[in-house]
């Protein structure tokens, strides 16, 4: 019988699960073959070498052996372990979300590169930006493009005339934006102002440089967001679980400020 094929490729932990008394599945996203579900024995044993190079939201390199039902983790070698991810929970709630997106939205064994750049850049500005939402927001945009859900910002979804600089709407179940004339009978709408259709045009076409740039103020910032979480939603008809831990943090350090 001839030894299974062994082959090595970088890889970011997705998320783990318990399997047996001492393995792990583990859900990875390769640069070489997407995402994929990998098993790791025995790495719930103390005396494991591979536990701490398997943990989520590092990037590795795995030596991977095929298997029947999937391909097993004989060898790994951490590469980034963004520690500023672990040792902040506002960094780390964003963190979790980005995988998240990646877990639920992403094929499975269908090889991106792009998006692999996308997540690792990702990871890398989480880790070191000040401003981590607009990161996430342009996280966002870029993940659905690339995923074939890009929503349409330029004209209206309903008639397919130019949006004019006035206010507007956006609609996540038509997908995109829509103009006053068309908006009756939709569901799910929300207002899209002139600067919100800016900035979410900006998201789609500008550089990362060039989103940064900008400032938002508050306001503006919610709309943007809003705007992108219900798209997100839509496309995997499902809520994102760690957008809740985004929520409550925020809720508690505007009740921490309240109270100093």
């Amino acid at each position: 019988m001839p030894a299974p094929r062994m082959y090595k490729t970088e890889a970011i932990v997705l998320r783990q699960r318990r399997f047996g008394e001492a393995d792990r599945f583990l859900t990875v996203y390769t640069l070489a073959h997407g995402k994929m579900d990998v098993k790791a024995r025995g790495v719930r044993k103390t005396t494991s070498r591979m536990s701490g190079h398997l943990q989520p939201l590092t990037r590795c390199m795995l030596s991977l052996a095929q298997g029947h039902v999937s391909d097993v983790v004989t060898g790994c070698e951490t590469l980034e372990s963004f520690q500023p991810l672990r040792e902040d929970l506002e960094r780390l709630s964003r963190a979790l979300y980005t995988v998240e997106l990646i877990d639920r939205m992403v094929p499975e064994r269908v090889q991106g590169y792009p998006t692999y750049r996308l997540l690792t850049e990702t990871l890398r500005r989480l880790a070191e930006a000040d401003d981590q939402d607009q990161v996430l927001r342009f996280f966002e945009m870029r993940l659905v493009d690339q995923c074939g859900f890009r929503p349409d910002m330029d004209a209206c979804v309903g008639c397919g005339s130019a949006l004019e600089p006035v206010e507007n709407f956006f609609a996540p179940l038509s997908g995109g934006a829509v103009c006053r004339g068309c908006v009756g009978g939709l569901t799910g709408t929300r207002v899209l102002s002139v600067n919100g259709l800016k900035v979410l045009r900006l998201l789609q076409r500008g550089s990362y440089n060039d989103v940064v740039r900008i400032r938002m103020d508050g306001e503006l910032a919610d709309e943007i967001e809003r705007h992108l979480r219900s798209y997100v939603v839509t496309v995997l008809e499902r809520d994102v679980n760690s957008a809740a831990f985004i929520e409550r943090l925020r809720r508690e350090g505007a009740r921490q400020a309240v109270e100093v």
